[in-house]
């Protein structure tokens, strides 16, 4: 039998970052002279018309609840900063936009200043300053600085491992808690919108954004990408790969939102917790390619998708954008195929709706286009 020497051996997966980078006339990925840098995501704000049955999956995907009025109610992880999330009551359950984080408060006056916006009082806990915009897909986006943070709660604490002969733990053993996740942070927003390339400027030289990754469709690469891991740039100090990402399709929309907690251990012992309690998961557990995070997705029981993640990539600024083809076998390194839900396969009329009015729409929406998505969906 012939012997294989494992640095002999090819992957389709041989680099986990980008199978190349850039090239010549490509989209550079960074901004010029951004108006501001944003620090980070600060919360995400949604409607919805039940809040006592949105605080219950809030519970038991491993929220804490950072405040509650009539027609308020702002969830939160254990790390110290700002609430993850706000829901507010409303007639129809949808996502209303993200809030980002401001790195100084002087940064709120120079992007109004260069937006011809007011700075306003925030509603948030502990107070604050913000900043309303719009973005080139018609979401409100809020720029934040906030006042008082919220102390940190108590976490989950890693299980400790035994790794061949590294062995950590003797005469004691291994039984994680069937309990929620301990949500930690908000970690990232994937949107969807018709106009990915303006969207995609707007966030670089508004925000001070810079792209991770970007996905281009098979045989389309000369076209530019459709999809784009986006992160905050903090210079030297490493930030997620992504805090936002965006890809273009047929609608105008929120797809996931993705929230941190400790390990591998509480991603599964949570989704047992949730599988228990009847929610529906979407895709996992696996491991993903663009941003390597071990994942988890489950619906909320009004539809939303919502990830449990850990061990995901931090990049400073150095590193530059890697170009990859979109497939649906290229989202994860291991853990079982990716569903329909998932995918967005089903057909539904709004679907139908959606992509009727996007290819007579004036976006980046073309036949073409649509054809390479499809094709990407089956890749």
């Amino acid at each position: 039998m012939s012997e294989t020497r494992g640095t002999d051996v090819k992957t389709a997966h041989q680099d986990l970052h980008s199978e190349q980078g850039t090239l010549r006339g490509e989209h550079p990925g960074r901004p010029r002279s951004p108006v501001i840098k944003v620090a980070d995501l600060a919360w995400l704000e949604f409607e919805k018309p039940d809040l006592d049955r949105a605080e219950v999956f809030a519970r038991d995907f491993g929220f804490q609840v950072a405040a509650r009025t009539e027609s308020e109610l702002w969830l939160r992880g254990t790390f110290a900063g700002s609430p993850c999330m706000v829901i507010r009551r409303g007639r129809t359950s949808r996502f209303i936009g993200p809030a980002f984080r401001a790195a100084e408060r002087a940064d709120l006056d120079r992007l109004a200043r260069a937006t011809g916006s007011d700075v306003r009082d925030t509603d948030v806990p502990g107070g604050g300053k913000a900043v309303h915009l719009l973005d080139p897909s018609g979401f409100p986006v809020r720029v934040v600085h906030c006042g008082e943070p919220l102390p940190a709660l108590p976490g989950q604490r890693p299980l400790l491992l035994n790794f061949g002969t590294d062995h950590r733990r003797t005469n004691a053993t291994q039984r994680p808690p069937r309990e929620p996740s301990r949500i930690q942070r908000l970690g990232h927003v994937v949107l969807e919108t018709r106009v990915f390339g303006r969207a995609l400027d707007w966030y670089l030289d508004t925000l001070g954004m810079i792209v991770s990754d970007f996905l281009f469709l098979d045989g389309q690469r000369e076209r530019g990408p459709v999809m784009a891991f986006i992160r905050c740039d903090l210079g030297s100090a490493p930030a997620d790969h992504h805090t936002l990402a965006m890809h273009l399709g047929p609608g105008t929309g929120y797809v996931h939102s993705a929230y941190q907690v400790t390990d591998l251990d509480s991603i599964a012992a949570g989704g047992e917790y949730l599988k228990e309690r009847g929610y529906q998961r979407s895709w996992g557990i696996g491991r993903h390619i663009q941003g390597s995070q071990l994942f988890d997705y489950w619906r909320d029981t009004d539809r939303f998708m919502l990830e449990h993640f850990a061990d995901g990539d931090l990049f400073s600024c150095d590193l530059e954008p890697g170009w990859a083809p979109m497939s649906t076998s290229g989202l994860a390194q291991w853990g079982p195929p990716a569903t329909r839900d998932f995918l967005g396969a089903s057909p539904s009329p709004q679907r139908v709706r959606d992509v009727i009015q996007a290819l007579r729409g004036d976006n980046e929406m073309d036949p073409a286009r649509l054809l390479g998505l499809l094709k990407a969906t089956k890749s």
